[in-house]
């Protein structure tokens, strides 16, 4: 095996600040976009948190008809009816069963919500206004006997869409109600971007699989499940995964062969400065190491580049470095791969619900819990150890808190920006 050549560090020594970073990384993708030919068609029970290729029109107007909003009786008059009008019942109107006659002044039909009004119909009066027993028998009229409002309780033809309104854009992702809209409008399939193939490399002399024997100084692998886990939450799948030591020849093997088969490479560990820290002089070696080192606690050690024509993102070895890298900078290039507008995490303002003691020095992301304080206020909760190697700071984490280089110490109380850790519903 030829030695791999390690140059001196050209990089800057507190490394990237992380905007900076996702700025560089977004505007090397951007001439990339959407991956080559990555469009299918699929139907809407499959499209869910895919991204719309194009955008979609309804084909009609929805419903398409008048229809009444509420339970009740159809009359032809246009204006409020007085107290104790009477009208003659002459028929019926329910949701796919309408009324197939022109409605007349003085008459009135029994309409069921949904249902259409038929030509001729001004007014649906809610069946709560209506005595349908105060007069003698037979019960072939209706009588007004509470006061009408202004409301007519009629549904325009057009209240959803419109024919050829734009029922969503281009680089939409698609949640439960963008599908039940589609639905609703007569859209059964649609054009989705594909999502990029990912190949997952974790590296490490001292890792072994979750259930197999620990020999001396080794730990089991975590962070691969982690990570498959966290893309999945996010809508996407590791189509390869491999666990490799610290072997330059198998490394290398390993990331020409994910190269090959993937539309980008993602490795864990082996990225920093160590004697057995192979990722980043392979990448120099295979491709091009576009920047390595980020101004972030967590997270320093990370590398982004090219690897063989494909983009490559070099996660730090510590668990929560490399979940909280991979949200930061590795989802939003997921998502213009996609073909959409890359979305971060909504921050919002919270303050801290305790001291929370610390050095100055670099930008750090606190994890911590949401809570809601008496008088109304969002508390950020921050318990136990924020090692960047313990997972567990991860769990029933709500947020992210971001803290400035500058800021050392914070007392309770303090006003900070969090980043919220929550999908949305719809």
């Amino acid at each position: 095996m030829a030695e791999i050549f390690r140059s001196s560090d050209p990089f800057p020594r507190e490394g990237l600040p992380l905007e900076q970073a996702r700025r560089r990384i977004l505007e090397a993708l951007a001439g990339r976009g959407p991956l080559p030919g990555g469009v299918e068609t699929v139907p809407l029970a499959q499209a869910l948190g895919r991204v719309s290729a194009e955008g979609v029109r309804a084909p009609a107007a929805v419903p398409g008809f008048r229809a009444s909003i509420m339970d009740g009786y159809a009359i032809a008059e246009p204006e409020v009816p007085p107290l104790g009008q009477v009208w003659t019942l002459i028929g019926r109107s329910a949701p796919g069963a309408p009324f197939d006659r022109v409605l007349q002044p003085g008459e009135a039909i029994r309409i069921l919500t949904g249902a259409p009004l038929p030509e001729g119909g001004r007014r649906v009066l809610p069946q709560e206004l209506i005595d349908p027993g105060g007069l003698p028998a037979p019960l072939d009229r209706i009588q007004l006997v509470r006061e009408a409002g202004a409301n007519p309780w009629i549904r325009a033809p057009e209240e959803e869409a419109a024919a050829g309104a734009e029922l969503l854009a281009a680089g939409r992702r698609l949640g439960p109600a963008d599908l039940g809209r589609l639905a609703g409008c007569g859209v059964a399939e649609l054009a989705v971007g594909l999502r990029p193939r990912i190949g997952l490399l974790v590296s490490g002399d001292e890792l072994v699989p979750a259930g197999q024997l620990r020999g001396p100084g080794e730990i089991w692998e975590s962070n691969g499940t982690l990570l498959e886990a966290l893309l999945g939450r996010l809508g996407y799948g590791v189509a390869e995964r491999r666990l490799v030591g610290d072997q330059p020849e198998a490394l290398r093997h390993a990331l020409q062969q994910l190269s090959a088969r993937c539309d980008l490479v993602v490795s864990t560990g082996g990225v920093s400065a160590g004697d057995t820290d192979w990722i980043r002089p392979l990448l120099a070696e295979l491709g091009q190491v576009a920047f390595w080192k980020l101004h972030l606690k967590p997270g320093r050690p990370f590398a982004f580049g090219d690897l063989a024509g494909r983009p490559f993102f070099g996660l730090p070895g510590n668990p929560v470095a490399a979940a909280i890298t991979a949200l930061q900078l590795l989802w939003p290039a997921l998502q213009l791969l996609e073909g959409a507008e890359p979305q971060l995490l909504p921050r919002l303002r919270v303050r801290l619900a305790s001291d929370l003691r610390r050095g100055a020095g670099r930008p750090e992301l606190v994890r911590a819990r949401l809570e809601v304080g008496p008088a109304g206020e969002l508390l950020a909760v921050v318990e136990g150890s924020q090692a960047s190697s313990r997972i567990g700071s991860l769990q029933g984490a709500d947020l992210l808190l971001e803290l400035p280089a500058e800021l050392g110490s914070l007392e309770a109380g303090a006003p900070l920006w969090a980043q919220l850790l929550r999908l949305p519903i719809f």
